[in-house]
Order: C-alpha cells, then structure tokens, then sequence
C-alpha cells in the first residue's frame, strides 16, 4: 500500500526496513542500537525516516513513510507535520486473521540488501502487545483484495489533493 500511495502522490517511499538496513553491515552500530534501552533500532530508524522526510517537505514534496510505528513515533510524525506545515494521513493496515498474516509473513521475501525476515514468533509478539494508534485516516484490512484496498486508499488521498 505504501508503493500504491506513493505513486499516487508521485512520492518517494521511505521505509524502515530499508533505512535500518543500511547500518546492519556495521557491527559496532548493531551494538550500540541493541546496548540502548530499550533497544535503538525503532527509535534510530524512525529519526532517520523523520529527517528524510523533513528534507522532502521542504521540498514541497509529499513523502510516504512505511513502518511499524507506535504511538510515540505518530506523535513525532504529527509535530514534523505541523512544524512543517504538511498534511499528515495516518494509514493503518492490519490483518484480522492470525492464520493468514502467519501465511503471508512465512512466505514473505523482500528483496532488502543486508536485512533480514522477521519470523513468525517475532511477528507474534509484536502482534500481542500491538496497541492500534488512535486517530487513524483510514485503515485497511489485509483480508479485502487488494485491489479494493489500494482503490480506498487513492480515493482518500484524491480527496486530499482537492483540499
């Protein structure tokens, strides 16, 4: 969905995992963001997404961020938002079926140099302790097809560009 919004807004797609995977080859980094409590990898990523997206804003240009993020990384996203003076959509995707997004992240395959998959137990986890953000845009269920999905998901962003 993130790619689907992406070429809609005619924006770049800034993705954790793709952030995060650029600081994997340094073990010493690996080190000091598992040395941080908690942990730095969601923390250190989403700063890194947030400057980036900082820089296209600037540019007046629309950004896509593409995480797992928690109410302390949307919090920080909004004030970017405001201090930037930006329009901020938060997009929820979640899939209601345990059975399936087990499926889905087993046959999962992202070509993301030096990253790894998370496996299912480790999706598990986070799934159990998952707190859904408040004030979502929209939210988009995996179990829909997809082509329902991404056609909300550019209805609601056409409403957005004629406001």
């Amino acid at each position: 969905m993130a790619n689907i919004a992406a070429e809609t807004l005619a924006a770049p797609v800034l993705a954790h995992d793709w952030a995060m995977s650029g600081l994997r080859p340094y073990p010493e980094l690996q080190a000091a963001l598992d040395g941080m409590d908690p942990p730095g990898h969601r923390a250190v990523g989403w700063s890194i997404l947030r400057a980036l997206a900082r820089e296209q804003l600037r540019r007046c240009s629309s950004v896509v961020l593409d995480g797992v993020d928690r109410k302390r990384e949307i919090e920080l996203c909004h004030e970017l938002a405001h201090q930037e003076q930006a329009h901020m959509l938060l997009v929820l995707t979640q899939c209601s079926d345990p059975d399936v997004h087990r499926s889905r992240v087993e046959g999962r395959k992202r070509p993301i140099p030096n990253w790894y998959e998370l496996d299912w137990d480790q999706v598990s986890r986070a799934r159990d302790g998952w707190e859904p953000p408040e004030g979502v845009d929209l939210v988009l269920e995996a179990m829909e097809p997809p082509d329902e999905n991404a056609a909300r998901l550019r209805a609601v962003l056409a409403r957005l560009d004629t406001t």
